[in-house]
């Protein structure tokens, strides 16, 4: 079966799906593993009201049974609890006796840096909350779901996904020369997943002013994969390139305006000698400056790539716009939004990698049962091994 996910749903509608296909037979699953990503995805100094009323947890309607999937196509639901205030604006049936003025809570006004006014246009829509229910980043709980299957998956092969806050509110924080492992659990002890105690406190400072000041923050994850063999991806058609699909992926994420993989755009301006990874006996690297691809395939190294998001477009002091109906000057919609959503972006980042990695995984080495994608694994690091100069430090 091919890999691929999808996913279903708005922000303030029923509820959200994620569809899974390709994960193969016999992965031992739990609800209470996806549910554990949820309310990583929700935590975060920051966070506005929602994460408040939403408490995330998943239903299986397919694809696992008595703990273990089954190579079927997985769909989980998650319910929006914040429904029940919202059934008549965002009703899928028509109104018996439409009001003339249409729905109540009508966005005619939209919000610069925000899908409102491109998508009205786009589809014709004279209320641009038929776009920005779908455009939220409520929609990502979904591809959270999904990355937490996935990662369950990647364990099984020892390759971990983890995250940390680089930079947020223009506070740069110091990396440890050595990261933390498990990665997360030393990043979900900070309330913005900072490794930087001093970073941390002045991050929460300039959150608490941008709040009082009815304005948000952006900043920069580093989203990283650990135990990813060599190999994965490919150099011989664009898109088979693991680079490229990371980029793209990591870029999907909403408000995400930035990706770089390795140096990134430090790497144009430095010399040569200062950028590529020198190749040590037993194939290991002396450096990991490229982000553990090149080529479009993974050299084996630590996979890692910064993830940059920007503010929030949604302001509590809101910026000047133009007013669909009237066509005249007025002041952006307000909504209940968060003051920064960069902690929260890094568990979705880590989401997005991890199905490109497991799918990449899928693509090489194949196989409809758990025990058969094992063989093959282990069939392929053999013949990797064997390749290893004789005399090479293990």
């Amino acid at each position: 079966m091919t890999f691929r996910f999808t996913t279903a749903g708005e922000s303030h509608g029923r509820g959200l799906v994620g569809i899974l296909e390709g994960i193969p037979a016999g992965l031992p699953v739990s609800a209470a593993d996806v549910d554990a990503e949820l309310k990583r995805r929700q935590g975060g100094y920051g966070r506005g009201a929602r994460m408040k009323i939403e408490s995330d947890r998943i239903e299986w309607l397919s694809g696992v049974r008595a703990g273990e999937t089954l190579g079927s196509p997985i769909a989980m639901l998650i319910w929006n609890r914040d429904w029940e205030h919202w059934q008549d604006i965002m009703a899928p049936d028509a109104d018996a006796t439409p009001d003339p003025l249409g729905r109540r809570r009508q966005v005619t006004r939209p919000r610069p840096g925000h899908a409102d006014l491109a998508g009205s246009l786009k589809y014709d829509r004279q209320d641009a909350r038929d776009i920005l229910e779908r455009a939220s980043a409520r929609e990502t709980v979904a591809r959270v779901a999904c990355g937490a299957v996935c990662k369950k998956l990647l364990r099984e092969f020892s390759i971990e996904v983890g995250s940390y806050v680089a930079e947020l509110g223009g506070v740069i924080a110091k990396t440890p020369t050595v990261l933390p492992s498990p990665l997360n659990e030393a990043a979900d002890q900070s309330p913005v997943r900072c490794l930087d105690h001093d970073a941390e406190a002045e991050i929460i400072r300039r959150i608490d002013a941008a709040k009082a000041a009815g304005d948000t923050l952006g900043g920069v994850v580093e989203v990283v994969a650990l135990g990813v063999p060599v190999g994965l991806g490919s150099h011989v058609a664009w898109d088979t390139k693991l680079d490229g699909r990371l980029a793209q992926a990591l870029m999907s994420i909403p408000a995400v305006k930035g990706v770089e993989l390795g140096l990134g755009f430090e790497a144009a301006r430095r010399k040569g000698s200062e950028v590529h990874d020198e190749i040590l006996p037993g194939f290991a690297r002396a450096t990991n400056r490229a982000g553990g691809t090149e080529g479009g395939m993974t050299t084996g190294e630590p996979l890692v790539a910064r993830v940059a998001m920007k503010p929030i477009s949604t302001l509590m002091s809101p910026l000047k716009t133009v007013d669909l109906k009237t066509g005249g000057p007025a002041q952006a919609q307000s909504e209940r939004s968060d003051v920064t959503a960069v902690p929260a972006m890094g568990v979705i980042a880590e989401a997005m990698l991890a199905i490109v990695v497991t799918q990449a995984l899928l693509e090489k080495f194949g196989g409809d049962a758990l025990s058969e994608l094992k063989r093959n694994v282990e069939g392929y690091l053999q013949q990797v091994r064997t390749r290893t100069p004789k005399g090479a430090a293990s």
